[in-house]
């Protein structure tokens, strides 16, 4: 009874230690403040019509018009039914945000390390590290809340994983099935599928191991329950994974119809994104060793570099006031690296860094080598087009990998790797079960090749340029000597974090040997260890993301503020879309207060992504009047924004006097170069093959009209003297939208490459567009049995534990 109570209070109190952790980085939020995220203000702009439906009518809608002319609502934020893993992840983010992923982060890995049988000191060491790991806070900083969610749930995937090696079964079946439920909550798939290839690795590692040992009916039986479990977490997520595979496949994520690119060439690929897309972000190959060294290739492309910096003092001596020289050197562009730009570098820590090298050299197990391979495979994958033989094959052939984007995130792999090594060397450095010697052996050549890459880091650095991208267009600000000062900066910040990083390094190996050498106690060794980890990591962090970064919640719930264009629009209480040139396609301000065609995802409609590229980009914007863009908001010279109004803007729906036909989506998109969209629509009857009829007599008269309009229901009046096609400037969407005249389900077609058509017969008519996704229905009873399913195995299993408690305590 002692010891039960004993382990509830020792976890008990780790966990209010990270609660207090996470809540002191992020002090702000106990202010009422939030950290200001871009991408947050985005997905904000983008969900506003789908809030404001829910907040009103307490209805899900499935669907919005505000972004890119219509889109499903299933990535921005849907709720669905049945959906009690979500509930479940809510009560353990129970943190005002950002803190709860912080503390996502320490607890999850915490619980890894634990069923790794790490000793809890070293376990909560651990925790800090991964963390506070730079990546990981740089990306909530960024915003990309949806990857910090799912990297906080990973260690947990992985415990389970573990237990169930260490033939810990049920549990291990538990918490792998709750896990991979709470992963797939999270909603950032391609982090999950990072984590797949680490767990292949792990799998070869485990079988080779297996057979050596002659256990593989443990292996087969492990992987079966494993698969059981991953299936049942998969299960109670089965809205949101059907919906998502719904909505992928008429993303830019899926198969595109199109074989050819805007100027006539033929596409390279056909399934997913392009490789130059996939391979945007690509790792520079020595950008990597900022594993290491922080700025070795400048941090960040927007860094603080103070009073104290060769920029600054020119700035000074060129005669600019203080204040606007402390304004430059406040953002300067001192990243140099190879990608089009970072938030900070992906730094784990000078410490965990020499750690994982000594327990390269100390741990002989196999967590070694899946630790050791998984970290290679990402770091190399991170790489990108700078490693193109491998980068090629993947994308070429190994499934699903063409379909996610920025293939530098995959070190998150990486990051997860080593610092449970690292770990896993200090807990044989405090084992008595190793030899001493073997110990110090261990230290001294982990040492010797850290502190030599150091070395060589400082005296080959005369090897680098230190020259950015961005330094040519400084030049053009007048001050011709600013490019090389922002050089030596660049190399000033090379040189003090390199010797920042040795010193850690040297500070750690002395407390280890002394401790090996019986002068130092194992507490005061990780304390200090834990100190040490502490001042490197935050300090790192702090340069990223800090107090500076929190604003007043109205600004996040509120981030846009509209101009007087959008004031002006504002009065015109119609139904109609606006295109804002000056804020491009990819901002979803627009959205937030209108209609709009543009908007801000990572997998936009791919029908208005093509329209884009083969239209608006080409300078054809009369594909704009068929998707009733009634506003164009234009800026003056003075960067005043005005909307001008279209007068040729189709409405939200009309009748055609005839269909072209063609064969080809190719044929079809090169159509409307010269479409006359308010008489004709162009059709693809090799997609609509029972269309018969294409000519239709249209009287002068004949009207159509959206009498009431919700984002999922809407509702025409038609009045046509004979029967005829309407087309409504409305996103075709075939997995949902149903047609209804004077309430019956018709079948209506898609037109124009993305429009919604309609037969419609003669006379007085209503027309109804419903958005009623049957995928929503199926997916939330299969999330219910399997809810319910997961709660009678940990039930079940509670109960064992009870029963098989009390018959040892009886025998």
């Amino acid at each position: 009874m002692k010891k039960g109570l004993k382990f509830f209070l020792t976890h008990f109190f780790i966990v209010v230690f990270f609660v207090v952790a996470a809540l002191a980085y992020f002090s702000p939020v106990l202010q009422g403040k939030v950290i200001y995220q871009h991408d947050i203000a985005q997905y904000t702009g983008m969900a506003k019509e789908r809030n404001d439906f829910k907040k009103n009518t307490e209805e899900e809608s499935y669907w919005t018009n505000s972004a890119f002319g219509g889109m499903p609502t299933y990535q921005l934020g849907a709720n669905y039914p049945h959906n009690y893993i979500k509930n479940l992840d809510r009560l353990i983010r129970f943190l005002p945000r950002p803190a709860d992923y912080l503390f996502l982060y320490f607890i999850g890995f915490y619980i890894l390390l634990c069923c790794l049988k790490v000793d809890f000191k070293l376990a909560i060491l651990g925790a800090l590290a991964f963390g506070f790991s730079t990546y990981l806070i740089i990306i909530i900083g960024a915003g990309h809340n949806a990857k910090a969610h799912a990297l906080g749930y990973l260690p947990l995937l992985l415990a389970g994983i573990v237990l169930v090696f260490r033939k810990k079964y049920l549990w291990g079946f538990v918490l792998t099935a709750l896990a991979m439920a709470l992963e797939i909550v999270a909603n950032h798939y391609q982090m999950t599928y990072y984590f797949m290839l680490l767990v292949l690795v792990l799998g070869v590692v485990y079988f080779i191991d297996a057979i050596k040992k002659k256990q593989l009916k443990h292996f087969f039986g492990s992987v079966g329950i494993l698969l059981a479990a991953v299936a049942l977490g998969i299960a109670a997520n089965a809205t949101s994974l059907l919906t998502t595979k719904e909505y992928a496949d008429w993303s830019t994520r899926g198969k595109t119809e199109l074989t050819i690119n805007p100027d006539g060439s033929l596409k390279d690929n056909t399934d997913g994104l392009s490789k130059a897309y996939i391979t945007n972000w690509s790792y520079g190959i020595t950008e990597s060793l900022n594993l290491f060294v922080p700025r070795l290739f400048g941090g960040a492309s927007q860094e603080n570099l103070g009073e104290d910096s060769k920029s600054f003092n020119y700035l000074i001596d060129k005669g600019l006031p203080r204040r606007s020289a402390l304004d430059f050197v406040n953002g300067v562009p001192l990243y140099w690296g190879e990608q089009p730009g970072t938030s900070g570098p992906a730094y784990i820590g000078a410490i965990i860094f020499f750690l994982f090298i000594l327990g390269l050299f100390l741990v002989k197990n196999k967590h070694k080598w899946w630790l050791l391979f998984g970290a290679l495979l990402s770091l190399v994958l991170s790489w990108g087009k700078n490693f193109s033989l491998l980068t090629d094959f993947m994308i070429d052939y190994f499934p699903l990998y063409n379909k996610f984007r920025a293939v530098s995130s995959i070190q998150v792999i990486l990051e997860l790797c080593v610092p449970i090594l690292a770990i896993l060397a200090l807990k044989k450095i405090f084992s008595g079960k190793v030899d001493a010697k073997d110990k110090l052996t261990s230290l001294k050549y982990a040492a010797g090749v850290v502190l030599s890459l150091g070395i060589l880091l400082f005296v080959f650095k005369g090897m680098f340029d230190f020259i950015g991208p961005s330094d040519d267009r400084l030049r053009m600000t007048g001050l011709e000597e600013l490019p090389e000062m922002l050089r030596l900066d660049r190399k000033a910040a090379y040189t003090s974090d390199l010797l920042r990083s040795m010193g850690y390094v040297l500070v750690t190996c002395l407390f280890l040997w002394l401790f090996l050498k019986d002068k130092l106690k194992m507490n005061l060794v990780v304390g200090t260890l834990g100190l040490l980890i502490l001042f490197d990591l935050v300090g790192v962090n702090l340069r990223y993301v800090n107090s500076d970064n929190f604003v007043s919640k109205r600004k996040m719930l509120e981030p846009f503020q509209a101009t007087p264009a959008d004031k002006a629009i504002l009065k015109d209480d119609g139904v109609f879309r606006v295109f804002d040139q000056t804020d491009g396609f990819d901002s979803a301000k627009t959205a937030y207060f209108h209609q709009s065609i543009t908007g801000y995802h990572a997998a936009k409609p791919a029908g208005i992504q093509d329209l884009f590229d083969f239209h608006v980009y080409q300078g054809n914007l009369s594909v704009l009047n068929m998707l009733n863009i009634k506003y164009v908001v234009q800026q003056d010279e003075e960067g005043n924004k005005f909307p001008i109004e279209n007068p040729n803007a189709n409405g939200n729906a009309w009748f055609v006097k005839n269909l072209r036909q063609v064969a080809s989506a190719d044929a079809e998109i090169k159509a409307l170069d010269s479409l006359n969209t308010k008489e004709t629509a162009v059709v693809n009857t090799e997609k609509f093959k029972n269309l018969n009829r294409f000519d239709y007599q249209l009287d002068s008269s004949a009207t159509i009209t959206l009498v009431d309009y919700k984002p999922n229901h809407l509702t025409y009046e038609s009045n046509n003297q004979n029967a005829g096609v309407a087309v409504f400037s409305e996103m075709y969407y075939k997995n949902g939208w149903n047609a209804y005249i004077d309430g019956e389900l018709k079948d209506h077609f898609k037109v124009n490459y993305v429009l919604r058509a309609l037969k419609v017969p003669g006379g007085k008519h209503s027309i109804e567009f419903k958005f009623e996704p049957k995928v929503v229905a199926q997916g939330s009873q299969i999330s219910l049995a399997s809810s319910i399913i997961l709660v009678l195995v940990i039930l079940g299993g509670i109960g064992f534990s009870f029963w098989k408690s009390r018959k040892e305590e009886e025998s």
